[in-house]
């Protein structure tokens, strides 16, 4: 390797990309493309370096496994960055093992983590979680150590474990502050942020009140019965029930549990889970059909009893019965949390991670747009949607994963 490519290697591992570029901006030959690509990719021109790196791939000989695999892995960080999610990863997967087979220890932990990170992006938490269990990231560059300590925050912020995510931040700051880069330190700090914002409202006894991450993790963990309905669940010491799937049922313990300890009328039933404005004789025995479906469902945590007026919810062993909430009752609300990380998103990536038809969110982010809350950046399938983080629009709960099992 020559010194002009070794001086803009060096520049390109401290952040300096321009500084790299005029080392190399005029040649062709296969490293220069490379490391080309990945000063481009630090501008934030993504498809340009895109086109680099592939050109350095095709350019490096049959006997150059290891920069080839290299290109792969530096293409498969900018498919993350611009939320290319459905890029394959196995061809990551080969060049990781290509370059663990020739000792090239940190740039195959390097393709390791961005795995971890994809699955975190996706809400693939407990296949991330089996990575990170097998991840060694000691040789992995301070900037990339950094990172990594960011995604073990993510998946501990998911999993509402909010100690562990503290730690990883601690731990992501002082590698930043020592790699002395400006972008990471800000993205460390934006992280920080996340933990003193209002998460969710939390809604009892007719009344509602903004609870941080601590205040949620402190929630779950108490006698408790709670219907989260950020991720429509029913959770009471360990003992988690999903209503994702059936949204009537949700509807119904949703407004069983806001008016407890009293009881609901039906009508005001009928009105939330079949929006009947005027019901009859079929919306009731409709109603008493889903009742019995959802006491069955909740049995192991709570039972249901008809009233003179309607049904109440009767906790099992439960002190208290509190209702999750959203902070907004924003529609799309999944949508734009996971817009609100400023990153530009195809609708691919996004029905991906939510686990959603790409029709199902087309539709979504055209009413996004038209309510001029996201903006579409590009045409046909280069088309991106994003949007500027809303202040005081927390998002974490609304990410997906899913919560902790007992």
């Amino acid at each position: 390797m020559d010194s002009l490519i070794t001086a803009a290697a060096r520049a390109l591992a401290t952040g300096d990309a321009l500084n790299a570029l005029n080392f190399i901006a005029l040649r062709d030959d296969a490293p220069a493309l490379a490391l080309r690509g990945i000063a481009m990719a630090q501008l934030g021109d993504l498809a340009r370096a895109r086109t680099l790196l592939r050109r350095a791939a095709r350019a490096f000989g049959p006997r150059e496994a290891i920069a080839r695999a290299r290109c792969v892995v530096a293409e498969a960080e900018i498919a993350l960055v611009s939320r290319d999610l459905g890029w394959p990863a196995k061809p990551l997967d080969a060049a990781q093992t290509a370059l663990e087979r020739n000792g090239d220890r940190a740039n195959a932990a390097h393709a390791g983590y961005l795995a971890i990170r994809r699955l975190l992006l996706i809400g693939r938490l407990d296949k991330a979680e089996h990575l990170i269990e097998r991840f060694d990231p000691e040789p992995l560059p301070a900037a990339s150590r950094a990172a990594y300590e960011l995604v073990l925050f993510g998946v501990a912020v998911r999993r509402l474990r909010i100690k562990a995510a503290r730690a990883a931040l601690i731990r992501a700051e002082r590698i930043a502050r020592e790699a002395s880069i400006a972008s990471l330190v800000a993205e460390v700090e934006s992280a920080a942020r996340v933990l003193d914002m209002p998460a969710a409202r939390l809604i009892a006894h007719g009344e509602a009140r903004p609870l941080r991450l601590d205040d949620i993790e402190e929630l779950l963990e108490s006698n408790a019965l709670v219907v989260d309905a950020c991720r429509h669940l029913v959770y009471h010491a360990g003992e988690v029930i999903s209503l994702e799937t059936r949204p009537v049922l949700f509807k119904l313990a949703r407004a069983l549990a806001e008016a407890w300890p009293s009881d609901v009328p039906r009508a005001t039933l009928l009105a939330r889970a079949f929006r009947a404005k005027h019901a009859d004789e079929s919306h009731r025995a409709r109603l008493r059909v889903e009742i019995g479906r959802l006491r069955k469902t909740l049995r192991a945590v709570a039972g249901i009893d008809a009233t003179s007026e309607g049904f109440a919810l009767v906790p099992r062993h439960a002190r208290d019965v509190v209702v999750l909430a959203p902070p907004t009752d924003e529609a799309h609300a999944t949508v734009l949390a996971l817009l609100a990380d400023g990153e530009a998103w195809s609708s691919s990536a996004l029905a991906l991670a939510l686990d959603a038809s790409q029709r199902t969110m087309q539709r979504a982010l055209d009413e996004l747009t038209l309510g001029g809350k996201v903006q579409a950046v590009g045409h046909g399938r280069a088309r991106r949607w994003m949007t500027p983080p809303v202040p005081g629009f927390p998002t974490t709960l609304l990410l997906p994963a899913s919560l902790p099992g007992p």
